[in-house]
């Protein structure tokens, strides 16, 4: 049975320091709650309760499952590694002590820090990439991370490619699950960062079905990506402009999607992700509608 979940990005609360302030978790979580969703992510790191009891707690008395937490990490760079582990195993320690043991690391880059990246992000070329010892590096402390995770909770990770970070292309996203272990990590398929990085989200799905333990549902405008390349915009601008839009406003084919599912007997979660930078627009409308859409396809 595939169960609908949105999560805090969709209301402002995202990993990047920027200008302005997200909603407080209660008022997500209800607004999640009062639009028809079963289910949420954790957030950035203290942006929910960080202590086992409160956070089961909270998400409990709004009937609320909790899927999985974002883990950004700077891979390419070896020195960070450590340090990435210890931020997904004190993330997974918190999910599984409130209860949470069947939750995903989701692990990506640390996206946005990377001033080329970011300010290509929707046009990078092959020159913008790893080298082979970097992408020998990224994939060995994506797969660290992932044993560390396994070993310590039994918990599983996967990885989700993002514009603004090094796996955002296709090319970049087949790099990664060459280079990577099948049974220790998985894919997050976002399908929105996949149009924005320039690929086809049906033939990602497609592809590694059997590689994605984890679905993101998100959509792309391709007229502000056309925006974007012709203004220069860098990531945030892009996602400023609108280019993650509402679920059925960008060319993402989500019948197709779901069809692929329902076909294969997926048994999981589907998560609305909708960014908004602190203060955009109305997340409660925004997941109203994206939640109206996705029941449109019949889920």
């Amino acid at each position: 049975m595939i169960q609908i979940a949105n999560a805090p990005c969709s209301w402002g609360a995202l990993e990047f320091e920027l200008e302005g302030k997200s909603l407080g978790y209660q008022q997500v979580l209800d607004e999640m709650a009062e639009t028809g969703y079963a289910g949420t992510e954790l957030g950035d790191w203290g942006f929910m309760p960080a202590t086992p009891a409160d956070l089961n707690r909270v998400l409990s008395s709004k009937n609320l499952e909790l899927l999985g937490a974002f883990v950004p990490v700077a891979m390419a760079s070896a020195e960070a590694h450590e340090a990435g582990v210890d931020l997904a195993l004190k993330t997974a320690g918190l999910m599984y002590d409130a209860g949470y043991t069947s939750a995903f690391i989701v692990l990506a880059d640390e996206n946005g820090s990377v001033d080329e990246r970011s300010k290509n992000a929707g046009r990078i070329t092959p020159e913008m990439g790893l080298s082979d010892e970097q992408w020998f590096t990224f994939a060995t402390g994506a797969e660290r991370v992932a044993k560390a995770v396994k070993d310590k909770y039994g918990m599983r990770t996967v990885f989700h490619h993002h514009c603004g970070g090094y796996v955002e292309t296709p090319r970049e996203v087949a790099k990664l699950m060459e280079l990577t272990n099948p049974e220790l990590l998985g894919l997050c398929l976002d399908m929105g960062h996949f149009a924005f990085g320039g690929g086809d989200p049906v033939e990602a799905l497609e592809k590694y079905y059997h590689r994605i333990w984890h679905v993101h549902f998100k959509d792309f405008d391709p007229k502000v990506g056309q925006d974007a390349k012709e203004n220069s915009y860098d990531y945030f601008k892009s996602v400023e402009e609108g280019v993650f839009c509402e679920l059925g406003e960008g060319n993402v084919d989500f019948q197709s999607i779901v069809n692929k599912l329902l076909e294969e007997g997926f048994d999981g979660w589907i998560v609305v992700e909708q960014d908004v930078l602190p203060g955009m627009g109305s997340p409660k409308k925004c997941a109203e509608n994206n939640r109206k859409y996705i029941k449109s396809l019949e889920l």
